[in-house]
């Protein structure tokens, strides 16, 4: 079983990675393997909707770091989506990363659990949360959740160390995540399979 945990932060060191780091050893602990990938600023451009990957099964922008790991994200069990928090919602890369992922790659995220997390001086995060979770809840995946709202607060890497609470959701997460994982695995082995998927239906307000 393979976490992939997504830092959507400019810095790659910086709070946000702090706080999937938690995550992941408490993945490794519970013997799940994990991986942190920085999205950064690895990111050139949000979605176009030109509708190229729904033939070609990739973007149509090949000059960044989104088709290259496709396959790494198809292979994975579970995925952490980490950001900063901007104005009260996630940062410009990840959001160009998750709207591009999503709308060319959803079927191989569908049925696997996510979650998101944020850093933060101070407010947004609850906002920026609830924007991340989106992504999970039209694509029929679980969401794995903690002991209190998914957050971490400090302007730098040593104040978000500081913040034992934060800390102790990040760990919570972290086994929360190993344990769903099993859990689906145990489900597997003995014949329970992911729901069958109805085609789906479309209805325009305007008609």
């Amino acid at each position: 079983m393979k976490v992939l945990l997504f830092n959507g932060s400019p810095k790659k060191n910086g709070c946000t990675y702090t706080a999937l780091n938690e995550i992941s050893k408490e993945l490794v602990k519970n013997g799940v393997e994990a991986e942190i990938i920085h999205i950064g600023s690895n990111v050139t451009s949000g979605c176009l909707g030109c509708g190229y990957c729904v033939k070609n099964k990739k973007c149509v922008n090949d000059n960044d770091i989104l088709n290259k790991i496709l396959e790494k994200v198809n292979e994975a069990d579970g995925y952490v989506f980490g950001t900063p928090v901007h104005y009260a919602s996630a940062g410009g890369d990840i959001t160009s990363f998750l709207d591009r992922l999503f709308y060319c790659n959803s079927v191989n995220l569908a049925y696997k659990p996510g979650c998101a997390v944020c850093s933060c001086r101070r407010g947004g995060t609850t906002a920026t949360i609830d924007q991340l979770n989106k992504y999970f809840n039209f694509n029929n995946m679980p969401i794995v959740s903690s002991n209190y709202w998914n957050m971490v607060h400090g302007t730098n890497p040593e104040e978000v160390l500081k913040d034992e609470e934060g800390l102790q959701i990040m760990r919570g997460l972290g086994k929360n995540m190993a344990w769903i994982l099993k859990c689906i695995e145990i489900g597997k082995v003995n014949g329970v399979n992911i729901p069958e998927r109805e085609a789906k239906i479309k209805t325009n307000f305007i008609r």
